[in-house]
């Protein structure tokens, strides 16, 4: 292992990770990075949603939907927050790399497990306290009760396997490594699954606990890919090495990632406040219109499933390409991480408009929410065409270390027009459930052209051309 005071050069990290980023064709390295990504995300965003919402449905309307109020609302609030120290901890893993330092890079990983460590404490405090309050929040119908608050409360007791699966997963894409996620999420996805057959219905002699069994399969899901990518991160000739001596907590260190994971936490729990005051929004119309909504929020995440894959390699590109400090490069690779995404995701979302009432009708047999939720999957896939330009370009700012301008454009597009807009086209107009989906539209636009405009000035690569942390990841 080479000292922390020498600098390494790219080819003297290739024992670290076969693939120097830096350099070379961006397009191959934008697929090497993203292909399999996008295998996880298919695995995790379409086959594990599809086949769970199949489990849930054999429980009835209202178990199911209760499942996805707790997991497209009040879960994605500790989802938001993971994913806040994940973006951190990738720029600063990929830039780390990218600058030929080893030793930071590992400081980095072990500092990001033991704060995701922290979150996971609290998440179970307040998920064992508070289930049951949490849940009303979300305004559930009467029937939906029942369900909701003992589904949040077996999360939140078991969510260190979620919290330290990801932060683990986003050392290893920082560093280049995308191929052990993908194993990691597979190893998930078949566990979560089996594990809520057997527990959810009482097979192979355990007792049939609902959504109880739910809950406890897929948390035994996240802990099994923990276990994959912490073992891989343990091995000798990982591409950032995890040392067990390096996590103890080093306050300095800590502050340092909270300072630079709050921007993107409540950015993406911006995301989630809209979804939560859309989601009451649409209980005022009943509770078809609230299941309906609930369908769409999980289907939701499938599209995204592909979106961010894609912006996630680009982001490792950038904050690489800034490591290395060639910001041309970091700006070459924004433009072609945009051509690939704009294409998939414009051609998803016009598979999302011509087909959404068949998909609608596996999940449900009610034709009105197969009506209302056919209407607002034809306003989604608007939002992901847009998507297909925002999301890479704020995760490649992310990248390069600018987080703050992505929190401001997303904030401002979230509580400064999309909810208020919302509010005011169901209370002053005849349009009903439409002007919420009216009011998320709006929010899209004005993203795009927000980011777009801090794109042209450049600021964004200038003010983050250097690492931000010294060689034991201290500000």
């Amino acid at each position: 292992m080479v000292a922390a005071s020498v600098r390494e050069t790219p080819r003297s990290r290739a024992h670290h990770h076969p693939h120097d980023y830096t350099r070379g064709s961006l397009l191959r390295a934008l697929l090497r990075l993203a292909v399999p990504l996008l295998g996880g995300s298919f695995a995790m965003g379409v086959i594990f949603p599809i086949a769970d919402l199949a489990l849930l449905s054999r429980l009835g309307e209202a178990p199911m939907a209760s499942v996805i109020m707790v997991n497209q609302t009040l879960w994605q609030v500790v989802m938001m927050m993971t994913m806040g120290v994940n973006f951190a901890t990738q720029a600063q893993i990929a830039q780390a790399v990218g600058a030929g330092e080893p030793q930071r890079a590992e400081h980095i990983g072990a500092q990001s497990l033991t704060l995701g460590w922290m979150i996971a404490v609290a998440v179970a405090v307040v998920g064992w306290f508070g289930a049951e309050k949490l849940f009303d929040l979300a305004a559930p119908a009467e029937s939906f009760v029942p369900y909701g608050g003992p589904y949040l409360r077996v999360l939140s007791l078991l969510s260190l396997g979620l919290t330290a699966g990801m932060t683990s997963r986003a050392i290893l894409v920082g560093a280049g490594d995308t191929t052990t996620p993908l194993v990691a999420i597979l190893v998930q996805v078949v566990t979560s699954l089996l594990a809520e057959w057997i527990l959810i219905f009482g097979h192979l002699g355990f007792p049939p606990l609902g959504v109880t069994g739910a809950a406890i399969g897929v948390s035994l899901g996240q802990w099994a890919a923990m276990a994959v990518t912490l073992l891989a991160l343990r091995r000798e000739n990982a591409p950032v090495h995890l040392r067990v001596e390096k996590l103890r907590p080093d306050a300095r260190a800590l502050a340092a990632m909270v300072r630079m994971s709050w921007p993107a936490a409540l950015q993406m729990i911006g995301m989630v406040a809209s979804a939560f005051v859309f989601l009451r929004l649409a209980g005022a119309f009943g509770a078809a219109v609230q299941t309906a909504y609930s369908i769409g929020l999980r289907l939701a995440m499938i599209l995204p499933g592909f979106s961010f894959p894609l912006a996630t390699a680009c982001a490792t590109l950038v904050g690489q390409a800034v490591g290395a400090g060639d910001v041309a490069r970091a700006r070459r690779a924004i433009r072609v991480g945009v051509l690939v995404h704009g294409s998939v995701m414009g051609a998803f979302a016009l598979a999302l408009a011509v087909f959404r009432e068949p998909i609608l009708r596996v999940l449900t047999t009610d034709p009105e929410v197969v009506r209302v939720g056919g209407t607002y999957l034809l306003y989604l896939s608007a939002s992901f065409a847009m998507m297909g330009f925002n999301l890479v370009v704020l995760r490649a700012m992310q990248g390069a270390g600018d987080f703050m301008m992505p929190m401001v454009i997303s904030l401002t597009s979230t509580f400064l027009l999309s909810i208020p807009l919302a509010h005011l086209l169901v209370a002053r107009t005849t349009l009903g459930p439409e002007g919420i989906w009216w009011g998320g539209v709006a929010g899209s636009i004005f993203t795009i052209v927000a980011t777009a405009a801090w794109l042209a000035t450049g600021r964004w690569a200038g003010r983050f051309a250097r690492p931000r942390l010294d060689e034991a990841g201290h500000a």
